[in-house]
């Protein structure tokens, strides 16, 4: 029960840190926060995420990208121009890691305010800080494991991150349902997303990709929405107006 409790924890935990600081906050600053609430969150980010961290640089700027060509060969993620998830995978890590260490030109439009801490991002995405994550994780299965099948959830902590990403950017793009006619293969994986924590209304997001908000009909429950709101009401972030296209 332990390991499984451990699993979900991080599953979610991550999950939330990426939809809420990489997904709406770096990518679409659909709400602001102080910078010192700001590095708050990336340690959390990077706390949660453990060895599949991911920086809000070089997740922000790529995925302005994905929204400006979507289902194009310049999409760094795409089901409709890779063969495959596993190639699609390793295209989308090789572009990343290109506009996160500045190895390429990117348009300005796609980096304009996307929140940098470099000195940080230089450990928490190293492969020494990857290496004590997944050395952490494998010394709480071996002292927390009960079961044999226990140990086949070790390799969904080490690549938490990419899988959360492979979820969306590749099945959200092939399976589900459409609110809207878009054009591109965008799709709402779940009617509700207790899975990826709103991020499955995939379609929802597209069209309306300035909205905090990614639910539109009554049982889209978009569970990231909600906490937003609640930091919101504390004061831990200031929610912008929702522009929402018609």
């Amino acid at each position: 029960m332990v390991i499984i409790i451990f699993v979900l924890a991080l599953w979610y935990g991550g999950l939330f840190f990426q939809s809420f600081f990489l997904h709406r906050y770096a990518a679409h600053q659909v709400f602001t926060m102080s910078k010192t609430m700001e590095k708050i969150t990336f340690i959390l980010t990077w706390i949660f995420q453990g060895s599949s961290y991911l920086s809000a640089y070089g997740y922000g700027i790529m995925h302005r990208m994905h929204h400006a060509y979507t289902d194009t060969e310049q999409d760094p993620h795409s089901p409709s121009h890779d063969p495959n998830m596993f190639a699609m995978m390793w295209k989308t890590k090789n572009i990343y890691q290109d506009i996160n260490t500045q190895r390429i030109a990117v348009d300005e439009r796609f980096t304009k305010n996307v929140p940098q801490w470099k000195s940080f991002d230089a450990f928490a995405g190293s492969k020494l800080s990857r290496i004590l994550w997944i050395t952490g994780y494998v010394l709480f299965f071996a002292f927390f494991v009960t079961a044999w099948w226990q140990w086949l959830l070790l390799p969904i902590t080490f690549l938490m991150a990419p899988i959360h990403g492979v979820i969306i950017n590749w099945f959200a793009h092939i399976y589900g349902y459409a609110n809207f006619k878009m054009k591109n293969t965008s799709k709402n994986l779940l009617p509700f997303d207790f899975l990826m924590m709103g991020e499955g209304y995939h379609n929802n997001h597209h069209k309306h990709a300035s909205s905090a908000n990614f639910g539109v009909k009554w049982h889209e429950v978009d569970v990231t929405y909600l906490i937003i709101r609640v930091l919101n009401a504390f004061g831990f972030i200031q929610l912008k107006p929702i522009k929402v296209k018609k």
